[in-house]
């Protein structure tokens, strides 16, 4: 029997990078998984990938109506949702003296209330299933220590740390465990945009931030979306199933805890 045979889950941003590479491996593995994403044509490309494993959902977690709306649909078409991975988040950098209101806003509403709410839209219907659950939230090694030029995304990731402990607290008498990882530098198209702001900030040429933290890795290289998946296929598996309001980094040694 597959790990996540007949369940359910929820991943937002799942349309690219580490979110596809989720719901891949959560598929693979047996579960029905809700691509949810903002770009509806990322979402339909990566639930089309699945077959009839997967189905795409419009989801913008910064809009309270689009979270209940998408939570909805899956609910009515699978019955229920056991996980739920929040994995949308934004990025950016800039000097203290550059930071707006909107930019911290931005990241804030998708990186910290998007991870608040839509857990909250997910959870009446997790806790009537009666199963117990699993929710992932993706943080970042980020989260771990500040970083010059970083300071809205260090905090916002940093963030996300904490509302995992907290959750699992609350959740743990509903058998719903929540945990989270911290990504170190992943392969993904979101490391182009990042790198092109190193480049700005640190005046290096493009691309070479990106090979720099590459071969600073203790491993070696960056990871790769799947390297990020696979874990969490356990998190959501019942071979996690004593494991609780823990952060686990995926990084290749970056980060030593």
């Amino acid at each position: 029997m597959k790990r996540l045979e007949g369940r359910v889950a929820l991943v937002t941003g799942g349309g690219r990078g580490i979110g596809r590479a989720i719901c891949e491996a959560y598929a693979a593995e047996g579960a029905k998984v809700a691509v949810a994403d903002r770009l509806t044509h990322e979402a339909e490309d990566a639930a089309a990938a699945l077959g009839g494993s997967g189905m795409a959902v419009t989801l913008d977690v910064t809009d309270l109506r689009s979270i209940a709306a998408g939570v909805a649909s899956v609910e009515q078409a699978w019955g229920g949702i056991d996980i739920l991975v929040n994995n949308a988040g934004v990025f950016n950098m800039c000097a203290i003296e550059e930071i707006t209101p909107d930019d911290y806003r931005r990241q804030y509403d998708v990186n910290v209330a998007g991870t608040i709410f839509t857990t909250q839209a997910v959870l009446p219907g997790m806790k009537k299933r009666g199963n117990g659950g699993a929710i992932i939230n993706v943080s970042s090694q980020a989260g771990r220590r500040g970083e010059a030029f970083v300071l809205v995304y260090c905090s916002s990731k940093a963030a996300v740390i904490s509302i995992t402990q907290s959750l699992a607290l609350e959740l743990a008498r509903d058998n719903i465990r929540v945990n989270a990882i911290a990504p170190g530098v992943i392969d993904t198209p979101m490391w182009d945009h990042v790198d092109s702001l190193f480049a700005k900030y640190e005046n290096k040429p493009i691309g070479q931030k990106k090979r720099e933290v590459g071969l600073a890795v203790p491993l070696g290289h960056m990871g790769k979306p799947d390297e990020i998946a696979d874990p969490c296929v356990f998190l959501a598996s019942d071979e996690a199933r004593y494991i609780t309001a823990q952060t686990i980094n995926i990084d290749g040694g970056n980060w030593m805890s």
